[in-house]
């Protein structure tokens, strides 16, 4: 399973990603979620050039260009609620795409461990499709696993990109055990997780900085 490090190329994206890690900066809510949308059209873009395209014909005023343009939309998938703001700004790109949601949390318990509750799912057929999922962090990778195993319940999809702005090395290990045959883009990988199994030195909780604080469930 192929891991696409971003942060490994010299672009703007990892200014972006500057800017989220950044707790000054992070106290703007409004500026947080645009460099979010931000680095999903990066990891858009960045995804689409792995894509199958066919050559088309395009009318112009002056003649015909032959154009290669993608062969398929592809369905773009979010983990609710910290993907939706990393889903926003791929689908500007994959503006086409059919998309998928998964409503997937931490169900913490006294001792401070947690299962991973599952609450909605609503997607169209995976079957041979191209499925991009989005979530802004990759830390233990069980969110993940477990929204793919409940997707994967529905079809199986051809191919597999994972999105994600910050991943933990333990949580790219965990995903490539169960499905080794995905590729994971990240804007920038983290080599700890602290013990609440949280991504060092992280972001934080991308979805509290997006939407406010909620309750612990």
């Amino acid at each position: 399973m192929p891991l696409i490090n971003l942060s490994q190329q010299h672009s703007l994206l990892n200014a972006f990603v500057a800017e989220i890690r950044d707790v000054q900066v992070q106290r703007n809510r409004l500026r947080f979620r645009y460099n979010m949308e931000r680095c999903g059209e990066v990891l858009a873009y960045e995804i689409s050039r792995q894509l199958p395209y066919v050559q088309v014909n395009v009318n112009t005023p002056l003649g015909t260009a032959v154009i290669p343009v993608p062969a398929e939309q592809p369905v773009v998938g979010a983990i609710l609620r910290a993907g939706l703001i990393l889903h926003q700004g791929m689908i500007r790109f994959f503006d086409q795409a059919d998309n998928a949601f998964v409503s997937a949390y931490r169900k913490h318990r006294p001792d401070g461990s947690f299962d991973i509750a599952i609450e909605h799912v609503s997607s169209p057929p995976l079957n041979d499709r191209i499925f991009i999922l989005a979530d802004p962090m990759l830390a233990t990778g069980r969110s993940m696993v477990a929204t793919l195993q409940q997707l994967f319940s529905l079809g199986k999809p051809r191919i597999v990109h994972l999105a994600c702005v910050i991943a933990a090395r333990a949580g790219v290990e965990w995903v490539e055990r169960h499905f080794p045959d995905m590729t994971i883009w990240a804007c920038a990988v983290d080599e700890e997780l602290n013990a609440q199994g949280y991504i060092v030195p992280g972001l934080g909780d991308a979805g509290d900085l997006s939407y406010g604080p909620k309750a612990q469930h």
